[in-house]
């Protein structure tokens, strides 16, 4: 419940109408979790009515798990003390989740350089794999972050010690690609990665000829673009594995929101990047979202014209509604059913319901518009069409 009234949509809703008094600095530092949570509760779901998506999310979920009678509280005890009961059994819970939103297993995103992440896997921590499943979150890749490499690949903890050796020979180019490559491919193989995964940084741009010196190429590292040809895409071939991408995130607009991760804007992307990737690298398939509504019709064609592009999900600020409507409507005039139509994209286990919810509801009524349009003609839609439809739109949903 902490996590979830102090999630980054809420919080940052929370700043929009919160008295001037509550600064952000005191809100982060000062207050308990409890305490944001109590505030946050009374400011926009108990002297405000709850209805921005983020808000009427919250109230859908706690209506689901049976709460409605404490939905108009002005205190979040009662809620409070029916969760602190659920946690004493969280797989039995998370079953319960599953159950309400319909999903037969999550994807999760480990991202193999957070020494956290790693200390579970490396534990070997026991939890349902029929339930939670992985994928290999390798952003670093794509930012260039050789002050991680030499960190956690070389073990190097001094970063000037590191480019030292670069400069004078002791470590050369393919040595570092390839203890990049061999550490990812151990780390893909031990969480038994679905997928590779990265979020492309603000103005993110792929050079097809990488190997080009630049003024910015410092100590000879390698840039994000050679990283791409001589790491992330030997290692998806290797593995047979996609490559996903959400595109179009910018990090760090309100930097007085990063606490809670809630300080990220969005850009309308160049997918020239996009399109140069598909065409060098047929052989290997790319599921793509973009996170800016402009980018949406744009993507549509892009995937219309490669086939190893794979668009999926309503990522973010587009998960809303009147937005996954837009989108789902041009993508099936567009695709036909050759994309994903939603994602969970959750943090919180409980976000699962309510974003299932609407979006089943919401992308079903897309596809009954296109199947009264065929019966208008003639054309009568089987069962089985319909169930083969729903199967590829929702690869991973009880339907």
């Amino acid at each position: 419940l902490f996590l979830w009234v102090n999630y980054h949509y809420i919080v940052s809703e929370f700043f929009m109408v919160a008295s001037s008094d509550v600064t952000s600095q005191a809100f982060f530092a000062e207050y308990t979790e409890e305490k944001r949570s109590d505030l946050i509760w009374t400011t926009l779901f108990v002297l405000r009515t709850p209805v921005s998506e983020a808000c009427q999310g919250v109230i859908r979920v706690l209506s689901r798990l049976g709460l409605e009678k404490h939905l108009k509280d002005d205190t979040l005890d009662s809620i409070r003390a029916w969760f602190h009961e659920r946690q004493k059994d969280p797989r039995e819970y998370a079953k319960t989740i599953f159950e309400l939103a319909g999903i037969k297993y999550v994807v999760m995103t480990n991202i193999p350089f957070v020494e956290e992440e790693a200390r579970y896997w490396e534990n070997q921590v026991n939890f349902d794999k029929t339930l939670f499943k992985s994928a290999l979150r390798v952003d670093q890749l794509l930012t260039a972050d050789w002050e991680t490499f030499a960190k956690v690949v070389f073990k190097i903890e001094d970063f000037n010690k590191f480019q030292k050796m670069v400069v004078e020979g002791y470590l050369s180019k393919s040595e570092l690609l390839e203890k990049i490559l061999d550490y990812l491919e151990c780390w893909a193989r031990k969480i038994d990665a679905l997928y590779l995964f990265a979020s492309t940084p603000a103005k993110f741009e792929y050079e097809e000829n990488a190997e080009t010196p630049s003024q910015d190429m410092k100590f000879n590292l390698p840039r994000a673009s050679e990283l791409i040809d001589k790491v992330l895409i030997p290692l998806a071939r290797k593995l047979n594995l996609p490559i996903g991408l959400k595109v179009g995130a910018c990090r760090g607009v309100n930097p007085d929101l990063a606490p809670c991760n809630g300080g990220d804007g969005v850009e309308v992307v160049d997918t020239k990047f996009l399109q140069s990737l598909c065409r060098k690298f047929a052989d290997v398939k790319f599921l793509v979202t973009f996170l800016a509504r402009s980018n949406q019709h744009e993507a549509c064609v892009l995937s219309n014209k490669f086939r190893n592009c794979h668009l999926y999900g309503c990522w973010w600020f587009c998960n809303n509604p009147s937005i996954i409507e837009e989108i789902t409507n041009m993508r099936i005039e567009m695709l036909g059913t050759a994309f994903t139509a939603q994602h969970s994209d959750a943090r919180v286990i409980d976000q699962l319901i309510y974003k299932w919810d609407h979006s089943r509801n919401i992308i079903g009524k897309c596809l009954i518009k296109r199947y009264k349009e065929l019966q208008k003609v003639g054309y009568f839609v089987s069962k089985n069409q319909v169930g083969n439809s729903n199967s590829m739109l929702f690869p991973n949903i009880v339907v």
